[in-house]
């Protein structure tokens, strides 16, 4: 976490620095693999949206001296790439994972790009600034911040990372679709931000804008005049006579006199007329896009931005207690491990810096408790009680549900209970749910059959009523470990391991098999492992690459330290471990747990898409899972790159990815990994082949490798992911409801593996009105259905209240077809000045303030030999592959 916020004090300006986005593309972006296939060299939202997120996370490090540590210092930035990795090591310290914080950048670039893509957003004109549209744009944009703020004091952050994304392509789409900078301008537009500032010189629908161009590249087409104006797209709304277009060959208006456009999009001059301007519009893009989040900043505070961003190397603390009478003990054990989080980890980087707690019991579940400080966290968790009897089974599900809406993705969630499910039908969407939030779920049960005291039974239980636990593990990436009472306390130590940034190294096979050993590789990047193993165990032993073995005895051995509770036993390895292949072989009455984690910073993140190359904006759109029949692309971010165990090694790389089912573990088969861009960013692309994902079915992700030294590596995605049936898209116009709203949702069904008859259902998450105008499609090879669901939120909803729709699309009646869900997060606003998008100057609210900023001049600092000849200018100057500017402590 950050030192403790102080009122900031700015007794000069602040630096921000922007690194090698204004050399040429060549040497310093590196394209996206769609857009290396489009417009090579052109530079992305992506590449705006993550540059100036850097820059700002360096300029915080910079005011913020971290506790403990010396001050960053510019200087040793200068003349390098900006990592997000080599920030974190040296604010946070050696090793210390930047994989949330770069995650949480993914997702606000996913949402930029996605507004190209989704039906409620691509052909809206005011989401873009196109068709003169500017101060309609502007106002979106601005709601569009205002929510990202509204969102993030609500610890929503996955929405507004989303509200985010969609601002900030607004933003940039201004500088690339208006005609700001062909009106000579050098600095981002002054009043885009501001919502009380009128837009000024805005061009009339009689003003002609354009003369016609008949080629491809058009830079003489505009008529120079000193309105501000941008082009129009497709056919809504009409073009007017002598207006301009976006331009390019999927604009249908470009064919319309005035021909040709002023969009600068790209390098290409096919997808951009004035692609010669595109390298200025990006910097002024990429300027504006730093002050918006300074804006965000400044209204948030240190502490909430960086939640708003994930900057920190630490996760979050999230439980699901259920508190029936017989739960004294497990709760308990949870009090007493949450303190012992805490109070370990109070104020160091790896302080957990989101609480969510819920608890369940029969019939009810919740209220569902978030904080973002731990006094708070541990106030209400010490209120808990076990109360009451209540039978088995219980509500745990549900529960389990409502804290993965409340729960950052990349999280790890801890389910204490003795009972069974009594929602076991919620199985299926809560495996998806957790799929799609990327969190682990470890289930701690102490169930035993001859303690009846303060739990009462209807009947004879089924053996197989955990089941539902060990499928929500199983998608999840997590476990189900059970225990005795007497043990609780010690095998919920695994709650403050879990939490080490520990990653699960492969296995394989990946579950015991009676005669057949385990086998895990070690390398150089790996330590503190632990081996887990629970279960009905006889005996087991551990072996080294030399030979040398230990076995279930308590103590010390050659190979490390064992513990024992009961069936659990836990061995932490001795460090160094000795690289190369190790062996577990387990006896056992049952199928044994057993899992084997590591400390490493060499990590990586994933997403799939799909390559969207016929239409205006080339780009990958993104999935949450792949779709069977669908060619897919997967897109891998490796991080700890510079963590390899001899700094003058060199760095580790991987070469391809291995397909896995599960939970049987066949190879599916082994797809190269490309490299796109410079290495240093770790970013790399597969092409799944639809032969690959032509059947419904879970499927695990392991990337190989070798590390500078040429040695093997191997990592594992931390949980499986799904091949659905369907593409079943689910989306709103914005991410906000007002109440006593009614609010139409759009969603669409694809099928691109044969024909399909789906039955549709629909849920929302508090109980509104939800209703739809499709409940069944049928579906043939390549076909799309659409629909329509209205939600009707009540005047009585709660502000700041999240809402969660879900859509299930299930093979009718005994169909094999597994389901696919769709879910969508909303969140209640609260209704806003009906004359204005921001609070009152003095207002006590400073959502997006109203008066015009105080801009201190934009002093050029320039040093060495790229900069030398700009020193008279106000804005620009290069120093060492660098841009430094002065003067953005005003907002």
């Amino acid at each position: 976490m950050l030192p403790t916020e102080v009122p900031q004090s700015h007794p000069g300006p602040s630096v921000l620095l922007l690194l090698q986005l204004l050399l040429p593309p060549t040497s310093a972006f590196f394209p996206n693999i769609w857009s290396l296939l489009a417009a090579p060299g052109s530079i992305t939202h992506q590449d705006l949206t993550e540059e100036a997120a850097l820059n700002v996370t360096l300029q915080l490090f910079l005011e913020r001296p971290p506790p403990g540590r010396p001050p960053l210092r510019l200087e040793d930035f200068l003349g390098r790439t900006l990592l997000a990795d080599d920030l974190f090591a040296a604010y946070f310290g050696p090793g210390s994972p930047s994989r949330r914080f770069r995650a949480a950048l993914g997702e606000v670039s996913r949402a930029n790009a996605a507004q190209d893509f989704l039906p409620t957003s691509r052909n809206d004109p005011d989401l873009h600034f196109d068709a003169e549209r500017l101060d309609q744009g502007r106002a979106q944009l601005v709601g569009a911040l205002r929510e990202t703020l509204v969102a993030t004091r609500a610890l929503d952050h996955t929405l507004a990372r989303q509200r985010l994304g969609a601002a900030l392509h607004a933003l940039q789409d201004f500088y690339s679709h208006s005609n700001w900078v062909e009106l000579g301008e050098q600095q981002p537009h002054p009043h885009l931000l501001w919502p009380r500032q009128e837009l000024q010189n805005l061009a009339q629908v009689a003003d002609p804008t354009c003369s016609d161009c008949e080629a491809l590249s058009c830079p003489g087409n505009w008529l120079g005049f000193t309105l501000l104006t941008s082009g129009y797209f497709g056919t809504h709304p009409p073009k007017p006579p002598g207006k301009c277009s976006h331009g390019g060959h999927f604009d249908l208006s470009s064919s319309q006199p005035p021909r040709g456009g002023i969009n600068k999009d790209s390098t290409s001059p096919g997808f951009s007329p004035h692609h010669m301007l595109h390298l200025q519009a990006a910097k002024l893009a990429l300027l504006a896009s730093i002050q918006a989040f300074g804006l965000l900043r400044s209204r948030l505070g240190d502490r909430d931005f960086s939640r708003l961003l994930d900057i920190t190397p630490a996760s979050s603390l999230s439980f699901v207690l259920d508190t029936t009478g017989s739960m004294g003990e497990e709760i308990n054990a949870a009090k007493i491990q949450a303190r012992h989080i805490v109070e370990q980890r109070r104020g160091s980087p790896m302080e957990p810096i989101h609480y969510v707690l819920v608890p369940f019991h029969d019939p009810g579940f919740g209220p569902v408790f978030t904080a973002s400080d731990p006094d708070s966290f541990w106030q209400q968790l010490n209120e808990i009680h076990a109360l009451g009897g209540g039978d088995e089974p219980e509500m745990c599900l549900s529960a389990l549900q409502l804290a993965l809406l409340h729960t950052p993705p990349l999280s790890d969630i801890f389910v204490f209970t003795d009972a069974s499910p009594k929602d076991a039908f919620l199985t299926n969407q809560v495996e998806s749910l957790t799929q799609e939030r990327r969190c682990r779920v470890t289930f701690l049960v102490t169930e035993d059959t001859s303690r009846v005291q303060g739990r009462a039974r209807r009947e004879i239980l089924s053996p197989l009523r955990f089941e539902p636990y060990k499928a929500v593990a199983l998608a999840s990436g997590g476990e189900v470990i059970f225990t005795k009472d007497q043990h609780i306390g010690d095998v919920a130590a695994i709650v403050g391991d879990s939490m080490a940034a520990l990653v699960t190294l492969p296995l394989d096979p990946p579950f015991a098999v009676p005669g057949r050993p385990l086998v895990f590789s070690v390398d150089g990047l790996l330590q503190k492992i632990t081996v887990r193993i629970h279960g009905d165990i006889s005996s087991f032993w551990i072996k080294n690459p030399a030979g040398v073995s230990q076995d279930q005895k308590e103590g010390t051995g050659p190979l490390g330290h064992t513990h024992r509770f009961g069936q659990f036993w836990m061995v932490t390895m001795h460090d160094p471990p000795q690289t190369g292949t190790w062996e577990i072989q387990v006896t056992a009455e049952d199928t044994p747990g057993v899992r084997v984690q590591a400390q490493t910073s060499l990590d990586f993140l994933f997403h799939f898409g799909i390559s969207m190359e016929d239409g205006p904006h080339p780009g990958l759109y993104p999935l949450t899972q792949p779709v069977a029949g669908l060619q897919t692309q997967l897109l891998v971010e490796v991080t700890g790159l510079g963590s390899q165990a001899n700094p003058g090694d060199p760095q580790p790389h991987f070469s391809h990815v291995i397909l896995r089912g599960v939970p049987d573990g066949a190879e599916l088969g082994r797809v190269p990994l490309e490299p796109v861009g410079p290495p240093e960013r770790g970013l790399l692309a597969a092409s799944l082949p639809p032969t690959l994902l032509s059947t419904p079915r879970p499927l695990s992700l392991e990337l190989i490798g070798q590390d500078g030294a040429g040695r093997r590596l191997h990592r594992a995605a931390p949980q499986p992911s799904t091949v659905v049936p369907v593409l079943l898209e689910l989306s709103a116009l914005s991410g906000f409801l007002a109440p006593g709203s009614k609010v139409p949702l759009s969603l669409r069904i694809a099928s691109f593996s044969g024909p399909q008859d789906l039955d549709l259902r629909t849920s929302v998450n508090p109980s509104f009105s939800l209703t739809s105008n499709l409940s069944r499609a049928h579906l043939e090879l390549n076909e799309s259905v659409w629909g329509r669901l209205w939600l009707e939120v009540p005047d009585s909803a709660a502000p700041d209240s999240v809402v969660m729709v879900t859509v299930t699309a299930a093979g009718r009646e005994d169909s094999p077809v597994p389901p696919t869900h769709a879910f969508l997060r909303l969140l209640v606003l609260a209704p806003a000045p009906q004359d204005q998008l921001a609070t009152p100057t003095g207002s006590s609210d400073p959502t997006l303030t109203t008066a015009t900023p105080a801009f201190s001049p934009f002093t050029l600092v320039t040093q060495g030999r790229a900069g030398a000849g700009l020193a008279g200018s106000p804005w620009w100057g290069t120093v060492g592959g660098l841009l430094l500017l002065r003067g953005l402590a005003s907002w």
